[in-house]
C-alpha cells in the first residue's frame, strides 16, 4: 500500500470503527479488526520472508486468530458478515490476483460502509522488467484494471501480452514511471461500480493491448518491419515445406 494512503486511512479511522482487511495475508493491515483471506493466521506476514514489509497500518494488531477468517473470498456464498457491518474495508493488491474480482467487489460493497482499494495500475501491469523472465507486470496477475473516480473496469490479461514486443512497454519505460503511476486507487463510500471488458478475437485483443501502449510509447518503425519480414519468411518456408511434402506423397502413389 502507498505510504500516503496508509497514513490517510489511519488518520480518518476512529478508535471505535470496525475495519476489515480483505486479502491481507502477505502484509496485513494491523488496524483491521477482521481479516478475510484464504491463507491461515499463523502464516501471516509472508512478505517479510522475502525482504518486504510484513505488515502495515501500525504496530499493534487489532485482529486476532479468532477474527481471522480463512476462506476462499471468491466462493459464491456471502461472506460471514451482515450488511454494512464494517465502518471501513481495505482491499490492497488482491483483486488483480483472484479469479472473480467482480464477486469480491459486490461483497465489499455489501458488508462495508466505505473503503479503500489499491491495485497495480494498468500502466505498470503492461511494463516488462519487474520479473527477469521478461513478462509484462507480474506473471501471476490475472487482470488489467482501469480505475476512474467511482468505477473499476477489469479486463483479462491476455497471454499474448507476453508474446509481441509492441503489446507491452519496454523495461526502460518502467524505470521512468513516477511512483504515483504504478498503482491505481479507489476511495469509495456507500458503493462503486465495476464491470468486466469482453474482447472477442485475437486481432481485437491484440489491438486492445497495442492501442494502450501507443498512447504513451512509440517503438521504432524498423522493429515492426523486421517482425513482419521474419513472419513473412517463416510463412514462405512453411508453405514450401507443405508443397514438398505433397509432391513427395504424389510421387509415391
Amino acid at each position: 500500500m502507498q505510504a500516503t494512503s496508509e497514513k490517510e486511512i489511519l488518520e480518518m479511522l476512529a478508535e471505535t470503527d470496525v475495519v476489515l482487511d480483505v486479502g491481507g495475508w502477505a502484509c496485513p493491515f494491523n488496524r483491521a479488526n477482521w481479516v478475510l483471506d484464504a491463507e491461515p493466521y499463523d502464516t501471516r506476514g509472508f512478505y517479510a520472508t522475502v525482504g518486504m514489509p510484513g505488515h502495515q497500518g501500525g504496530e499493534r494488531e487489532y485482529f486476532s486468530a479468532a477474527t481471522w477468517v480463512q476462506r476462499d473470498i471468491c466462493e459464491k456464498t456471502p461472506w460471514p458478515f451482515s450488511d454494512k457491518y464494517f465502518d471501513f474495508s481495505i482491499c490492497s493488491h488482491t483483486l488483480e490476483d483472484i479469479r472473480d474480482p467482480l464477486f469480491v467487489c459486490s461483497e465489499l460493497i455489501r458488508v462495508s460502509k466505505r473503503g479503500y482499494i489499491e491495485i497495480p495500475s494498468r500502466l505498470w501491469e503492461t511494463c516488462r522488467g519487474w520479473e527477469p523472465t521478461g513478462v509484462a507486470g507480474l506473471s501471476h496477475h490475472r487482470w488489467l484494471v482501469d480505475v476512474t473516480e467511482h468505477h473499476m473496469q477489469f479486463t483479462h490479461k491476455f497471454h499474448m501480452i507476453n508474446t509481441e514486443f509492441d503489446l507491452a512497454f519496454p523495461k526502460s519505460f518502467l524505470r521512468r514511471l513516477h511512483p504515483n503511476e504504478t498503482v491505481a486507487m479507489l476511495w469509495w463510500s456507500g458503493s462503486f461500480t465495476y464491470a468486466e471488458t469482453i474482447v472477442h478475437g485475437l486481432h481485437n485483443q491484440a489491438a486492445f493491448l497495442r492501442d494502450f501502449v501507443r498512447q504513451r510509447y512509440r517503438y521504432p518503425a524498423y522493429r515492426s518491419t523486421l517482425r513482419d519480414t521474419v513472419r513473412g519468411t517463416r510463412q514462405c518456408l512453411a508453405d514450401l515445406r507443405r508443397r514438398l511434402r505433397l509432391r513427395s506423397r504424389l510421387r509415391s502413389l
